[in-house]
């Protein structure tokens, strides 16, 4: 397979990876909305508020989610992986003397023509270590040296 086609494919299961995780949500919230709406008023009283609290505070939780979701699909429609850049950058395809990132997304593990690469975001750990650096240098992660060897 070659580059371009590895990076197309890259970014195809990071937006299949977002948007199945949307679905989700949007599912979750529609479950919880019904759940709201068909909770009816008991003579229980405060176990009727309790119940209306704990689904209130799940659909807080479940917009907070999507409202993060709808970010990260924000930043995978902005990712060019046809410029070409000497430094690392969003939609860098990087190798290093350890393993090979795409960055772009959290998603974690990918694979591609059967070779593993890990698809991060500009946010994580790693991602805020080899954004902006260049072939040969150098960052430590987890108690090792790693050498920035490629990026595409």
């Amino acid at each position: 397979m070659q580059l371009d086609q590895i990076k197309e494919e890259l970014l195809r299961q990071c937006q299949s990876h977002a948007n199945q995780r949307l679905d989700r949500i949007i599912h979750m919230i529609a479950n919880i909305e019904e759940s709201l709406s068909s909770e009816t008023k008991s003579s229980a009283g405060d176990k009727h508020e309790t119940g209306r609290a704990v689904i209130q505070l799940e659909r807080e939780k479940a917009g907070a989610q999507l409202a993060e979701v709808q970010k990260v699909l924000e930043i995978i429609a902005k990712i060019n992986i046809t410029a070409v850049s000497t430094i690392v950058r969003l939609g860098s395809l990087v190798t290093t003397s350890q393993s090979s990132y795409f960055l772009s997304a959290s998603v974690g593990k990918l694979i591609v023509d059967e070779k593993p690469y890990f698809a991060i975001a500009a946010n994580t750990p790693i991602g805020k270590l080899i954004l902006g650096k260049k072939i040969g240098d150098h960052f430590s992660f987890n108690g090792n040296r790693i050498t920035i060897k490629k990026i595409d």
